[in-house]
């Protein structure tokens, strides 16, 4: 089977798993070098829904939107019955656009634009988080009828991305100030959220937060209001080889312990965990520099500059703190040189590496990143002109039929696609039922 560069927005069913190593090796062959690619299996964000819902069944994930807002991670995700963590009325209207349900939304930006607010009113998205007496003032004024969750402050001390100093109010000290304030306005305060960090790597962090919350729930008694809605935020590892198991287990006996009451419902923002290892980027070396020493004339560094940078599909390196770790195809080997890898454009920023021993590399040999999925695609810019990669997605026929059952199921509408398995289909659309 031929790929090219038009069948970039189809996706293929496939018999058997999807091969994503096997299926490079093809594409690599086939396709031009100019333009990199990311390789999409779609089976991998079901696999991983299945073992949230089996290790964590109490907690419903609302998927992170900003994470890789890519139309089929989100339409997949949508067919599963997992809800949604939006951040803007762009994204809103994204997921709205797929059929799903505004409750199953949750506008989980503490600091909204008031237009976005009005949006979010308009849509009948009720369900929105606080951190401050500023916002609430102005949810008072734009949407008066939200359901609002105060978002408290409880970060890990390692974490990917900390988000403490912008968002999360003082669980003890600013908490119940805010909760007194939202009575006073006559704002109906629902629960509670935190978000320990993206990529947390501190899980007990989990079990220390979800204690916050309990005392906000039994303090926010005292003054009325009932509380129904725990949202454990984001932070899961999605990696390849990485397991919820841990968290699992500690967010568990944290339920257990304080929230025994199954009325309370308990909500999460995973983002990484679904698509990180979902997406595999491959890079092809476009230029070569060998610096030698100016004495001895040996070889000191060897300089590759790929066809995706940092200000493309690397812009984790510097949002999201990722370390990139490449993987040669052609058998490369001898001698092992200390690398540095550079992005395509004019800007010395724009750095992948700055120091890896690798064999020594040629112009159009191919580079592959793997878990390349989270924090990604959705900041990619084509900066200096340079063309973005294009995205082939992967399915297998099982996984088909089963998005296929599930979608009308979950959202009243329907995923279809032209074609059936071993077919490159004429990618897929959501038709809204009546």
């Amino acid at each position: 089977m031929k790929f090219l560069e038009h069948e970039s927005d189809k996706i293929e069913i496939v018999d058997g798993a999807v091969d994503v190593p096997a299926l490079i090796d093809t594409m690599v062959e086939q396709l031009p070098t100019d333009t990199p690619f990311y390789v999409m299996d779609i089976g991998d964000i079901v696999r991983k829904h299945q073992q949230w819902i089996e290790k964590m069944p109490r907690v419903v994930p609302h998927y992170a939107v900003k994470c890789n807002d890519t139309d089929i991670v989100c339409a997949t995700l949508a067919a599963l019955g997992a809800s949604f963590d939006c951040a803007s009325k762009g994204e809103i209207a994204k997921i709205l656009s797929l059929g799903v349900a505004p409750e199953r939304i949750i506008f989980a930006n503490p600091m909204k634009p008031a237009s976005h607010l009005r949006y979010a009113s308009s849509s009948a998205v009720k369900t929105m988080t606080y951190d401050s007496d500023t916002e609430l003032h102005k949810i008072k004024q734009y949407c008066p009828d939200a359901k609002l969750v105060i978002r408290i402050r409880c970060e890990a001390e390692k974490a990917q991305c900390p988000l403490g100093k912008k968002f999360g109010c003082d669980p003890v000290e600013e908490a119940p100030r805010l909760i007194k304030i939202a009575r006073s306005l006559g704002l109906e305060v629902i629960g509670v959220s935190f978000h320990v960090g993206s990529g947390c790597a501190d899980f007990p962090i989990y079990y220390k937060a979800i204690s916050y919350a309990r005392d906000l729930f039994d303090y926010a008694a005292k003054l009325g209001y009932a509380f129904n809605l725990l949202d454990i935020g984001g932070g899961f590892p999605g990696d390849t080889g990485t397991s919820i198991d841990e968290v699992a287990l500690i967010v568990n006996t944290a339920l257990d312990t304080f929230f025994p009451d199954k009325a309370v419902r308990v909500i999460s923002e995973p983002g990484r965990y679904y698509v990180s290892s979902a997406f595999t980027l491959v890079t092809n070396v476009q230029s070569k520099r060998v610096c030698r020493n100016v004495r001895t004339g040996t070889v000191d560094r060897m300089m590759y500059y790929l066809n995706d940078g940092v200000y493309a599909s690397f812009n984790c390196v510097l949002y999201d703190h990722q370390v990139p770790r490449p993987k040669l195809i052609g058998g490369q080997t001898g001698k092992q040189y200390n690398s540095t890898i550079w992005g395509p454009t004019c800007d010395a920023l724009d750095q992948l590496i700055e120091t890896i021993a690798l064999p020594e590399l040629q112009i159009d040999d191919w580079v592959v990143f793997e878990n390349m999925g989270a924090y990604t695609i959705p900041v990619a810019s084509p900066f200096n002109g340079f063309e973005l990669p294009k995205i082939y997605c992967y399915i297998s026929k099982q996984h088909w039929e089963m998005l296929e059952t599930l979608f009308p199921l979950q959202n009243e509408c329907s995923l279809t696609a032209t074609g059936g398995a071993e077919r490159l289909l004429n990618g897929y659309e959501t038709v809204a039922c009546a």
